[in-house]
Formats: C-alpha cells, sequence, structure tokens
C-alpha cells in the first residue's frame, strides 16, 4: 500500500497541480459552452483494467477497521486538496462469499476522503468520517421502514461557498432490479469539512420528477463565480437524463435553479424556471450518472449504466448537447452485477486520455478503482 503524501515536497507539487487544475477550468469556461464548429472525436475505448478494490475487508484501503466490509456506489468530488468518495448503504460484519447488500451494523451512507493525487494503482484514503470510536457513521440518518422511508443514498456531492453539499435520495422502496420508488431528492450541507451534516429541507424535487439523482460540474462564469451544471435522470434506471444549473452562490435557493427547455433557432439553450418545461438532453435508459470534462477531447462525457449491456459512455459537444451515441466502456459480461461508474476530473492521465473511474459490483458489493483509455 502507499505511504500518504505528507512530504513537503509532496504538498508543493500538490499546490501546483491544483493551480494548473483551475487555470485550465477558467480557460476553458467558454469553450465548455460553446459548441459551434466541434464535431465528435470520441473513436473508441480500450485498455479496460481493473486497478484496484476500495472498499472491503480485501481492500487497500482495509475499510473493515472503520466497519465498512460491504457498501456501493462511490461518487467523488473535490474540496480544496481533498476528494471526497461518497457511498451508499453500508454494513459493517458480511459472511464471507455474501452476494449483494445486506449485513450487521447498517448504515445509510458514509464517507472517505483522500489526498492522494496518484490513480495509477488505485487510491489510499487518508480517512472516513467517523464516530467517538472511530468507525465511520451515519451522515444523514433514514428511518430505514419499508415503504416509508427505506434509506437515504447520496446520489452525488459539490464543494460551494466554502461548504460541502450532498444531494441525495430518499427511498421509498426498492422494487424489482434496477427500479425503485422515492419520497423525494433534496441536499444536505456540511460546514465543517464533512463531520456533520444540515438536512436542506426548504430544497426539494418531487419523488417523480426527472431530478432525483444528479451529476454537477461547476463552471467559471467569469461574473459572479461558477454556475453548477447538473445532469440528471428520475429513480432507478430506466429514464432519460435532463438538465438543470445554478449560480454557486444559490445553491441552497430552490427557485434560484434553471431547467434546460430546449434550444431556439440558433442552437442556443433555453433556460425555465418551470420544472415542468424540462426537456431531455440524453434519451436513454440511465443508471448511475457522472459527467465530466474531458481535456483530451476537449468536450464532455457521460457513464452511466445501460441495463442488459453495462456502463456505456458518450461525448457532448455542450452540456446540453449534441451528445453522441453509446460507446461500450465496461460489459456486464466481463463483469456481472456491475453500476455505479463514477469519474472525477482529478484522476486523469495523459491529458485526459486515460481516465479513472470508481464501479460497484453487487458480488462482493464493493467498491472497485477502473481505468481506460480514450482514443480519438
Amino acid at each position: 500500500m502507499k505511504l500518504r503524501k505528507t512530504m513537503t515536497g509532496t504538498l508543493l507539487i500538490l499546490c501546483l497541480l491544483l493551480s494548473a487544475c483551475q487555470a485550465g477550468n477558467d480557460q476553458n469556461a467558454d469553450q465548455m459552452l460553446d459548441g459551434s464548429g466541434k464535431t465528435f472525436q470520441l473513436q473508441s475505448v480500450t485498455g479496460l483494467q481493473q486497478v484496484a478494490q476500495l472498499t472491503g475487508k480485501d481492500s487497500m484501503n482495509g475499510t473493515d477497521r472503520y466497519a465498512v466490509s460491504g457498501t456501493d456506489l462511490g461518487s467523488m468530488f473535490q474540496a480544496g486538496d481533498r476528494s471526497y468518495f461518497v457511498f451508499g448503504d453500508t454494513f459493517g460484519d458480511r459472511e464471507d462469499g455474501s452476494t449483494g447488500a445486506g449485513g450487521s451494523f447498517w448504515r445509510s451512507n458514509t464517507l472517505a476522503y483522500s489526498t492522494d493525487i496518484d490513480p495509477s494503482d488505485g487510491i489510499m484514503f487518508d480517512g472516513m468520517i467517523t464516530d467517538d470510536i472511530g468507525l465511520a457513521k451515519e451522515l444523514l440518518p433514514s428511518k430505514k421502514i419499508d415503504f416509508d422511508e427505506m434509506t437515504k443514498i447520496p446520489t452525488h456531492g459539490v464543494s460551494a461557498n466554502d461548504s460541502l453539499y450532498l444531494y441525495y435520495m430518499s427511498v421509498n422502496h426498492w422494487g424489482d432490479p434496477g427500479q425503485w420508488d422515492v419520497n423525494y431528492s433534496s441536499l444536505a450541507k456540511s460546514s465543517d469539512d464533512g463531520e456533520n451534516w444540515t438536512l436542506m429541507d426548504e430544497v426539494k424535487w418531487p419523488g417523480d420528477s426527472h431530478f432525483i439523482q444528479v451529476s454537477p460540474y461547476k463552471v467559471p462564469n467569469g461574473e459572479d463565480g461558477s454556475d453548477i451544471y447538473f445532469w440528471c435522470i428520475p429513480s432507478g434506471r430506466f429514464g432519460g437524463v435532463k438538465l438543470m444549473k445554478v449560480n454557486e452562490a444559490l445553491i441552497e435557493d430552490l427557485n434560484a435553479y434553471d431547467y434546460f427547455a430546449g434550444t431556439d433557432n440558433k442552437g442556443e439553450p433555453i433556460w425555465s424556471k418551470s420544472i415542468a418545461d424540462a426537456e431531455l438532453v440524453v434519451d436513454d435508459k440511465a443508471g448511475e450518472l457522472s459527467v465530466i470534462w474531458n481535456p483530451y477531447l476537449e468536450s464532455w462525457i457521460m457513464t452511466y449504466l445501460k441495463e442488459g449491456q453495462g456502463v456505456v459512455m458518450r461525448e457532448g459537444l455542450t452540456p446540453w448537447g449534441p451528445w453522441s451515441e453509446t460507446t461500450l466502456l465496461v460489459s456486464s459480461t466481463e463483469y456481472p452485477g456491475l453500476y455505479g461508474p463514477y469519474m472525477n476530473p482529478r484522476y486523469m492521465e495523459d491529458e485526459g486520455r486515460t481516465i479513472y473511474f470508481t464501479l460497484s459490483l453487487w458480488e462482493p458489493y464493493n467498491v472497485f478503482w477502473f481505468k481506460a483509455t480514450l482514443n480519438k
């Protein structure tokens, strides 16, 4: 296992890398939103490799010491020099050979953090958010009552206004594979680096809406900070993708969110304050969505689970499209029970040609680290 990076020289390199990353975001802000004259670049994806197991007893992080023997998801977001890894239903003890969710000491959600910037051999966690005795604690409590509130599942996080935010869904009932009912989606806020969380009950989307699972990305707007774009899908894995955005400073104001409502006769996006006006940007059956800007392709890339095939990727010329046809990233035949492919712009190599991502496997119900190469 890698040693934690604590030496002064390493910290200096980290600061330089972070500065370069921010400068790149500022430089590319217009390019991220302007699709004129651009064409799709992605031709194929090769070199798929399982790099490491991130969670569980047999993982490189040995998370059973935090009473995390089984968990899933692992969406990622940045705050300063930390990468946060957000997990779903988490269990403390599990019998060897167990398949799927289950076990003792159930928590609806847990959180790990890392300052590791070398993705090539996996990501070493610096720690997890823990309780008084050092076990991974539940961030957002849930009732754990079926057909009421079975669990609260974080779908993604974002750093804004010097705070951390988790978007989550309140699950009413787990149904048939790939289907579940949701009471609502909402967000929670932490002002102490993830140690404690406050539910923002005034910011909620209806459970039957298309804005239940989100993938956010901050784009500098050149005026008053950043706009946060959210690609969104309904509950389950059988809906298409819609888009909303909000100014970072107004993230806690539900009325400040704008919904993509199509394009005008010049191809420019139309934004509406009415959720009823929202239109699809991708018409497909998508589960566990992740979207980032890729500097190698100079375009957006989107990954999600497509039931019956596996994890697929699309390329987008702007946040609202057009979006390419799908390219298979990970086959469900090769990795049965796969889901939750989450990317992070911090974890790329070769100027974005090599991407790294988390992937959950139902057996053994833990999170793994993968890599793949994009070819244009």
